[in-house]
């Protein structure tokens, strides 16, 4: 497939009540110098906080604003709505609770058309407006958080299995058939891609910035992980031979680690140990939370902090919230992932809710694996 060298640009950004976002980061896309942004399609899942106002609104000023319905309030059944609307060459998949580079479309655009790969994207750089979300981004910088993730580290410039949002040849995202109509839509088409187009299909480049604000509460992150969790179940049923081990760890580990508790509780009255192994393991999580918290001590308002109305946490704020957010990952992981297995096990539905549908997006006559041409 031959494309311009300035190719067109469509910005996809699905919403829910997004009315404290949606304004600056809009604006902000309208700001971008490239020349051949064509449309910012906005699928919203009928908000009841006045998005929807918000954004007609701005369309009457600039036209290339597009509001579209999504019925289902499934965030991949917005991608695929817009999917089916946008016109531009590139597929440029946007989030309303990030902070966007200015030149934020020429580098994916750029990346897009040097690395060859068919999705794009930048590492997923958490940052803090509240001292939850202060322990949140720190921990995001700890392999017990981020599980050793590619797209977790800014630094990392190479090939990868999956992406933080995404910009795709839109061609080719219509060739595979869009997203499946699921909670964790951009794992499972990325490992769609993978499998179309090898293992150069997806590409991370440290020059496409990004800045992600996490969960505003520790519910938030519970259930957030909770569904991350019931993915992975999924996913290990439908790529064993592909899933990256992190997503396996945190149920299996915890597994044994709950199995041992009750057999040394109820059999074994204790011989096992297994109390003070766990102990052992809060202070271990408690050790690396500060070791994260020390390290980026002296460039924590430049690195994480974005909210200039309110003062940066203190130390012990940050260390604390970075320890139950450590702790809260592996663990909601562990119950969702045995949520949804005890669903496909005891209750014999394997898709339940998570995979709703089939994507919706024809897939077109050309071949899923064509070249691409910077």
């Amino acid at each position: 497939m031959s494309v311009s060298k300035n190719p067109s640009v469509s910005i996809i950004i699905p919403t829910y009540n997004e009315t404290d976002n949606i304004e600056a980061v809009v604006k902000k896309f309208l700001d971008s110098k490239y020349p051949h942004l064509l449309e910012i399609i906005i699928v919203d899942g009928t908000s009841t906080d006045g998005t929807q106002g918000k954004i007609e609104n701005l369309s009457r000023i600039h036209p290339q604003i597009k509001l579209l319905d999504n019925p289902q309030r499934i965030q991949s059944a917005a991608l695929n709505i817009a999917l089916k609307a946008c016109k531009g060459d590139i597929y440029l998949r946007a989030d309303a609770h990030c902070n966007y580079a200015p030149d934020y479309i020429e580098q994916c655009v750029d990346a897009l058309q040097k690395s060859q790969a068919v999705n794009v994207g930048g590492a997923q750089r958490f940052v803090a407006a509240n001292t939850f979300q202060a322990g949140v981004a720190l921990a995001s910088r700890s392999l017990l958080g981020s599980g050793g993730a590619r797209y977790r580290n800014p630094h990392y410039d190479g090939y990868a299995e999956t992406v933080f949002l995404g910009c795709f040849w839109r061609s080719v995202l219509a060739d595979i058939g869009g997203y499946e109509v699921t909670r964790k839509e951009d794992s499972e088409l990325n490992f769609r891609l993978l499998k179309a187009h090898g293992e150069k299909a997806i590409y991370i480049s440290s020059q496409i910035k990004v800045w992600y604000f996490p969960r505003r509460n520790w519910l938030g992150l519970w259930r957030q992980y909770i569904k991350y969790g019931r993915g992975s179940c999924i996913m290990s049923a439908r790529y064993a031979d592909t899933l990256p081990l992190r997503n396996k760890i945190p149920f299996f580990g915890i597994m044994v680690l709950t199995t041992a508790l009750i057999a040394d509780l109820i059999i074994f009255h204790g011989a096992l140990h297994t109390i003070p192994a766990i102990l052992l393991g809060i202070c271990l999580i408690a050790l690396e939370a500060a070791r994260v918290t020390a390290k980026y001590h002296a460039g924590f308002r430049e690195k994480f902090w974005d909210n200039p109305k309110q003062a940066v946490p203190n130390l012990f704020s940050r260390w604390f919230w970075c320890t139950i957010a450590i702790a809260t990952m592996p663990i909601a992981h562990f119950v969702g992932f045995g949520y949804q297995l005890y669903l496909r096990k005891v209750l014999g539905n394997k898709d339940n809710c998570f995979f709703e549908s089939k994507s919706s997006i024809p897939r077109s006559n050309s071949r899923a694996k064509q070249k691409i041409k910077a």
